[in-house]
C-alpha cells in the first residue's frame, strides 16, 4: 500500500491571455485552478495523473488538451482489471493512436482547429505497478535524496541536437499534424518509494525555472502552486502547470 499527497496547479501566466494547458488528477480535470488531495492504493487498483500542454492558438490548443485528457479519463477507468504489464502498455499505446487520430480528424473537419495538438505526460498506477507516459516535451521529474532527475525524454529539436534553451520546437505530439506520433511508456515502480517526490510540469515551468531552483523548492516542501508562481516571477511567458506527488512515509 502507498499513500500520495498531491498538489496540482495550472496558471495562464503573465503574457498569454488564455490557458491551453489541462491537468487530470485521478478523476478531476481542470485548468486555471488548484487541486490538493490524498490518494491511497489501499482501496483501488488504478489511478492516473496527467498533464497536457495544448498548442495551435486560442480554442484549438484548448480543445486538444481537453479532448485528450477527457478521453483518457474515461478510457483509463474502463480498462479491464488483471492486465499484464505488456497488455497494459499495449492498451495505452492503442489509446494514444486513437486520440491522435481523433484530433487529426477534428482538425480536418474544422479549419479553426487545423493546427491543434498537445503534448502529454502522465504517471499511472495499475495493478501494483507504476508507469510513466510521455509524448512531447512536458516532463516528469523524480526528486530523492536531495537530487532532481528528469525521468522522461523531451521529444524536441533541442534534445536531438544536444542544445540547451527553451524546448518550443517539438518533434512529437498528439495531433498537430504530426505524421508519426508515438508515446513512450516505461515502468517506474522502483522510483515510487516513501520519501520520494514526483513532479509533472509543462515547459512553462522547466523553460523558466532551473532544475537547481526546482530541487531547492521541493526540498523545502513547496507545492505545485508555489512552483507556478516561481515561473511567473521569472517572467511567466507561457502557461504553466505543475503536479507535485509526494510519496508519504
Amino acid at each position: 500500500m502507498a499513500t500520495f499527497r498531491i498538489s496540482a496547479s495550472s496558471h495562464v501566466g503573465c503574457v498569454r491571455t488564455h490557458n491551453e494547458d489541462m491537468v487530470l488528477v485521478d478523476d478531476q480535470l481542470f485548468r486555471d485552478a488548484q487541486v490538493g488531495l490524498t490518494l491511497s492504493t489501499a482501496d483501488r487498483d488504478r489511478f492516473i495523473v496527467a498533464l497536457a500542454d495544448g498548442m495551435g492558438g486560442h480554442q484549438s490548443g484548448d480543445v486538444a488538451s481537453r479532448e485528450t485528457l477527457e478521453n483518457l479519463r474515461f478510457f483509463y477507468g474502463d480498462l479491464p482489471a488483471g492486465l499484464s504489464g505488456e497488455q497494459f502498455r499495449h492498451c495505452l499505446a492503442s489509446w494514444h493512436a486513437s486520440i491522435h487520430a481523433i484530433l487529426d480528424s477534428k482538425a480536418r473537419e474544422d479549419h479553426q482547429l487545423s493546427k491543434m495538438g498537445t503534448t502529454f505526460v502522465a504517471l499511472a498506477y495499475y495493478g501494483g505497478h507504476y508507469y510513466w507516459l510521455n509524448c512531447g516535451d512536458s516532463r516528469l521529474y523524480l526528486y530523492r535524496d536531495g537530487n532532481l532527475a528528469q525521468l522522461t525524454t523531451d521529444h524536441s529539436l533541442n534534445n536531438r541536437l544536444g542544445t540547451d534553451g527553451p524546448t518550443n520546437l517539438i518533434t512529437n505530439c498528439i495531433g498537430g499534424g504530426c505524421r508519426k506520433s508515438y508515446v513512450d511508456i516505461t515502468e517506474c515502480t522502483g522510483d515510487v518509494q516513501p520519501g520520494h517526490v514526483l513532479m509533472l510540469c509543462s515547459d512553462g515551468l522547466s523553460d523558466l525555472v532551473s532544475d537547481d531552483a526546482i530541487a531547492d523548492m521541493l526540498s523545502r516542501g513547496s507545492d505545485a502552486d508555489q512552483l507556478c508562481l516561481a515561473a511567473e516571477k521569472a517572467g511567466g511567458s507561457d502557461n504553466v502547470s505543475v503536479v507535485v506527488i509526494r510519496v508519504e512515509p
